[in-house]
């Protein structure tokens, strides 16, 4: 009995050694969102500054080296500090990352977005560490965090990162790579009221201009069109402008939609004061004041009506 004994407590023992390297290492990781700024819709990017910490046990693992943030175009970590407490380590570092965002600009200045940033440990696969979230300390700065928007919705997770590649490795069974991911999300709406009008009076003072053409008699030539044409050209420049700040997008935004409405506008102008002029031209000067009035009404109406329903509706 004593010999086998001897033979299966060895045993017992290696099993549970193996079983114990082959089981990764938790570690617990928490974020704190000290501000967002320098948002670019044009480069499609941002600036994000953040706390990071890790909890954990291997004392091997230096995560100020061995984390990858896959959609920064530059990460800066500074202010590592690395503790030990109740047995565990605690890591702490300070990170500045430039983030790409593909922004939606459909309902601009009124859009609402989704922000994520995705944190890897790029040396050690899903085999050796595991995150887990650290909800309960990781939230944002309700003070600095973004200036001009609101933040709807905030929560941090873990997940896992597949990448169907050996990144070179040739040893077999290595053809799929999993990592251990830890995510920041949140849901952010712009205060969009005051961008609105900044964005969007050059717009509507130059419909304001081809509208005074409606004023002068029906055969003045130089007022009734020369007005219009004027406003037409600030309007198109006003949308160059603003297309210059936002990114190249295939889909008809508020602000597609919005000039298109003002170049109807402005052409049906133009075209009351064609058919005025040749009325009076024709002698039908009564007519020609009534068609005058009656295009004016329509356009008015048909025009705030319109900016009114796209406006509410985005």
């Amino acid at each position: 009995m004593k010999h086998w004994l001897k033979l299966i407590i060895p045993l017992l023992f290696a099993f549970q050694l193996s079983q114990a390297k082959s089981r990764p290492d938790t570690v617990r990781v928490g974020a704190f969102i000290i501000s967002i700024h320098d948002i670019d819709f044009h480069d499609l990017q941002y600036t994000v500054r953040m706390w990071l910490w890790f909890n954990y046990d291997n004392p091997k693992f230096d995560f100020s080296k061995q984390i990858d943030i896959p959609n920064a175009k530059d990460i800066e970590i500074s202010s590592v500090s690395i503790d030990t407490v109740n047995g565990r380590y605690w890591a702490q570092m300070r990170v500045k990352c430039t983030m790409k965002e593909n922004w939606k600009v459909k309902d601009f200045p009124f859009d609402e977005q989704h922000l994520k940033i995705i944190i890897e440990d790029e040396e050690q696969g899903i085999d050796n560490v595991v995150f887990v979230a650290d909800t309960a300390n990781s939230r944002f700065d309700n003070v600095e965090v973004l200036e001009g928007w609101n933040v709807d919705a905030f929560k941090v997770a873990t997940g896992k990162s597949t990448y169907k590649t050996s990144f070179g490795n040739p040893v077999p069974g290595h053809h799929v790579q999993t990592f251990s991911m830890f995510t920041i999300e949140m849901d952010i709406e712009r205060e969009a009221t005051g961008l609105f009008l900044k964005v969007f009076v050059g717009m509507y003072f130059a419909f304001l201009i081809a509208l005074v053409s409606f004023l002068s008699d029906t055969n003045e030539l130089e007022p009734r069109f020369g007005l219009p044409v004027g406003g037409l050209f600030a309007a198109v420049g006003n949308k160059y402008i603003i297309d210059s700040l936002l990114p190249q997008s295939s889909q008809f935004s508020l602000v597609d939609i919005l000039h298109s409405l003002t170049f109807l506008g402005i052409f049906g102008i133009l075209t009351v004061s064609a058919i005025a002029l040749k009325l009076h031209n024709n002698d039908q000067v009564v007519k020609a004041h009534r068609v005058n009035k009656v295009g004016a009404v329509i356009i008015i109406v048909g025009y705030v009506a319109a900016n009114v329903y796209y406006i509410v509706t985005s």
